[in-house]
């Protein structure tokens, strides 16, 4: 398995893949128990635990913006607390985000190694708690997270289509932890590469390995987030959705039809549209708490 700026195409066919909360069912377990958890402890904000969790699991996993990376998504987080009327009525402080705003505008590589050095150039008491905030949550995930399996037609699939396309990880979880995870399962011997958060975005990715390198009808991009449907998108590449609460069974699918229709050159238009289509209803725009008010 080679890095991703070394990686060489051998197929005919491209396919980038996600992993967590599309080949691995650890997004929920990851959100809820270690990146909200910190969350509270670090900015102490166990005054308004509630909110804060009901508010995480919104931008991170049942929202349009599911699987946005943790630096954007904290600020995200923040803002909308800001605007809940419970939390308003509390008078808990909220922690000052403009300093990591500033760094994400500037940045396209959001992974810790970065934001370290950016933090060491530019001390600001903002920052800090951020810092470690995210060294803890990745301290806390190698620590205690194991033994959570890939979806089982996931594995299939993915066994499948390696031997017909030459497939990479592309991801925003840091590159630690989706080797660990892929090795742990067995499964990295069925991708050439692995593209984490230090890597820069999604997007960035296919672009490095793929555009260019194989026709835009040949290259697709596999994932449970709209992030992943843009970064198909960004590169004029074919996305194929894996919804949310749904997702053994649109491995299943993939497995049993959708990549038969990749290969064939049948994927693209109607089908995939409604593919597209029924995952976009998955996931809303506006927050539960706001509908109620």
């Amino acid at each position: 398995m080679s890095s991703l700026e070394e990686f060489k195409p051998e197929k005919e066919y491209f396919i980038g893949i996600d992993s967590d909360g599309c080949v691995f069912d650890t997004m929920e377990v990851k959100h809820k128990e270690f990146f909200c958890p910190n969350t509270v402890k670090h900015f102490g904000l166990f005054a308004i635990a509630k909110y804060v969790r009901e508010t995480w699991d919104f931008v991170n996993l049942y929202s349009v913006t599911r699987g946005i990376n943790r630096f954007p998504a904290l600020v995200r987080v923040m803002e909308l607390l800001a605007e809940r009327p419970e939390v308003k009525e509390t008078g808990v402080s909220l922690p000052d985000m403009e300093p990591l705003h500033e760094w994400i505008q500037n940045e396209t590589r959001l992974g810790n190694p970065a934001f370290r050095e950016y933090c060491a150039r530019n001390p600001h008491p903002a920052l800090k708690p951020v810092l470690e905030w995210t060294l803890a949550i990745n301290e806390d995930i190698a620590r205690w997270l194991r033994n959570t399996p890939p979806f089982p037609w996931a594995r299939k699939s993915i066994e499948k289509l390696s031997s017909v396309a030459d497939a990479v990880v592309v991801s925003q979880t840091p590159l630690e932890a989706l080797v660990r995870e892929w090795k742990e399962h067995s499964i990295n011997g069925w991708v050439k590469a692995i593209a984490g958060q230090e890597q820069g975005t999604k997007s960035e990715h296919i672009a490095i390995a793929a555009t260019g390198r194989y026709p835009s009808e040949r290259i697709l991009m596999i994932g449970d987030a709209p992030g992943d449907l843009r970064a198909a998108s960004d590169n004029g590449a074919l996305f194929f959705p894996v919804v949310p609460g749904h997702e053994n069974r649109s491995w299943k699918l993939f497995h049993d039809e959708a990549l038969e229709r990749f290969l064939s050159g049948t994927y693209g238009g109607e089908y995939q549209d409604r593919l597209i289509e029924e995952f976009r209803q998955s996931l809303p725009e506006k927050p539960t708490w706001k509908k109620m008010n």
